[in-house]
């Protein structure tokens, strides 16, 4: 306060109303009523704490501004840790999934080796079928051969038997089958 009013009396000091003319402490003298004025003014401004309420007011901006800058300090530390989780987590996801490409390509590789087995053995199975199929249809064959050449031999005897031997032959032989049958089955 001191200070404000030392300030005021060295602004009186340095006033043009010194340089008027006449007597300076007159109320006609209009230098001299807005000096007082401007001191009455003053004085109401220190009556009322106008001063200390500014300079509360300038301090409590001047906090205001300390803990905004605090808080934005500690929002940024926040964002910067928040920041390098995420960039850790996105490391970590990025680790996770080369792993599971890996693993996918070790899987696709050993369906294909799987895949690759599986019709060599296919391969292996038909061709043993169709070796069966064709050895089948070659015994097939082969009896339907023999088959025809005893239907041919059977028709071949019957044709000789028939035209060399007579009736007695023929009862003879009837004979001998029926005994031989008899024999064999008693």
């Amino acid at each position: 306060m001191r200070l404000t009013l030392t300030s005021v009396l060295i602004a009186m000091g340095a006033t043009p109303a010194f340089a008027a003319e006449g007597a300076f402490f007159s109320l006609g003298n209009t230098d001299f009523v807005v000096l007082l004025a401007f001191l009455l003014f003053i004085a109401v401004l220190i009556y009322f704490k106008v001063p200390s309420l500014m300079a509360g007011m300038l301090d409590g901006r001047a906090d205001g501004i300390k803990n905004e800058i605090e808080e934005a300090r500690k929002l940024r530390e926040d964002a910067q840790t928040l920041l390098a989780s995420y960039e850790r987590k996105q490391k970590e996801v990025q680790e996770q999934a080369d792993r599971i490409v890996a693993a996918a390509k070790q899987e696709a590789a050993a369906a294909g080796e799987q895949a690759r087995l599986d019709l060599a053995r296919s391969v292996e199975r038909r061709l043993a079928a169709a070796e069966e199929q064709i050895d089948s249809a070659q015994a097939a064959a082969i009896k339907e051969v023999r088959d025809q050449a005893v239907m041919i031999a059977i028709a071949a005897s019957r044709d000789i038997i028939g035209k060399q031997m007579t009736a007695a032959d023929a009862n003879k032989l009837i004979d001998d089958g029926i005994s031989q049958v008899d024999a064999k089955l008693h």
